[in-house]
């Protein structure tokens, strides 16, 4: 009698189905040359065959799980390397999604999570028909979508720039210093916008002196976004470059002297070898992007707004900061959030399936 199983455990024994013996011999092989084969005695019941390959998956089992200790001790550094890592994100990524649980439920401190009542949709329903949420969409829309008109290519455009710079110590002068505003912390880059546009401040110095009236730029809701927007290109646009100036490196040099001889300049070859060559990240960095298209941090924002700014700076994440942690109402503040991650992922699936149909470079 002959079996074979799906997890590539072939049986085979001098006893039949029609004539089933109480106890046998059965020689147990595998289809992987590695696993030395079965020899040992098995109860044989009507259906003896199915209790025997019972048995065997369980030999199969401990053999795999011999092999896989196996591999975990040759390769056990890689797998120091690796733990490190892995411990931070169930720590500090996956773990708190437990906390989720709360946006379902009317949370209440003295009770904990799982004794406070289960509310549904409630906190969702709410957020949804608030009076202050379109305009808390509106404002974190337009400003993201500012920034994606104005920030996202400018750190691709700085690139290019910096690679057409022949002069290598020029080259790194001009990287060192559009790097560095990235390692001002947000409070120190905070207190110098509200420095250099306070009523007294040099920006309206230098208004004054060519005849014109200063500006409460920090209590104008209309430059908000400008201020907001514009400081962080300055803050960004260095470090943002530095993928973009790995990606160049990686462009086959033999391609700008294939055009050189058939005579393209240098805007050509930019237009048809270099940007080609770093379109594949740019379409990547794109789709991370839209992911956090109702998403913007807070911090800055909490530092330069007041309330007569509120009309343009108020976003959603200022608005559960407000509701979710100065309110205590965390179940509110949590599905808020929840809110925003579903949206964010809807948008980043749905791009990424735009970028697949059109044929450029997708995250999956």
């Amino acid at each position: 009698m002959f079996f074979r199983s799906n997890r590539g455990i072939a049986m085979e024994s001098g006893f039949s189905r029609d004539n089933p013996c109480k106890v046998g011999i059965w020689r147990i092989k595998r289809r992987d040359a590695r696993c030395p084969p079965i020899e040992t005695p098995l109860i044989i019941r009507s259906n003896g065959a199915e209790e025997a390959v019972s048995h065997a998956f369980v030999q199969q089992l401990a053999w795999e799980g011999s092999i896989i200790l196996k591999q975990i001790k040759d390769n056990r550094y890689l797998f120091l390397m690796f733990a490190l890592p892995f411990i931070y994100f169930i720590v500090f990524k996956y773990g708190p999604m437990f906390g989720l649980l709360i946006a379902f439920k009317d949370y209440n401190v003295m009770k904990g999570v799982f004794r406070s009542e289960w509310v549904g949709f409630h906190h969702f329903k709410q957020f949804i028909f608030d009076p202050y949420f379109w305009k808390l969409v509106r404002n974190t829309v337009v400003i993201n979508v500012y920034m994606l008109v104005f920030y996202f290519p400018a750190p691709i455009i700085l690139a290019l720039l910096l690679n057409e710079i022949r002069k290598g110590m020029f080259k790194r002068f001009v990287q060192s210093v559009s790097y560095l505003p990235h390692f001002l912390s947000t409070v120190v880059v905070c207190g110098m916008i509200v420095n250099l546009l306070a009523s007294d401040g040099i920006v309206n110095q230098v208004v004054q002196a060519f005849g014109g009236e200063h500006i409460p730029f920090l209590m104008l809701s209309d430059w908000f976004r400008t201020i907001y927007v514009s400081t962080e290109v300055w803050q960004k646009i260095g470090w943002g470059s530095i993928i973009y100036l790995a990606a160049l490196a990686g462009v086959d040099p033999s391609l700008y002297e294939s055009a050189r001889l058939d005579g393209a300049n240098r805007w050509k070859q930019v237009l048809h070898i270099t940007l080609p060559g770093i379109a594949p990240v740019i379409s990547i960095l794109f789709l991370l992007t839209l992911g956090d298209i109702l998403s913007i941090g807070y911090e800055k924002i909490l530092l330069l707004y007041t309330g007569a700014t509120y009309e343009t700076a108020d976003v959603i994440s200022t608005y559960i900061y407000r509701r979710g942690v100065l309110g205590a109402d965390f179940s509110y503040g949590t599905a808020v959030g929840l809110f925003q991650s579903i949206i964010a992922f809807v948008l980043i699936y749905g791009a990424n399936k735009g970028a697949k149909r059109l044929g450029a470079a997708s995250l999956w």
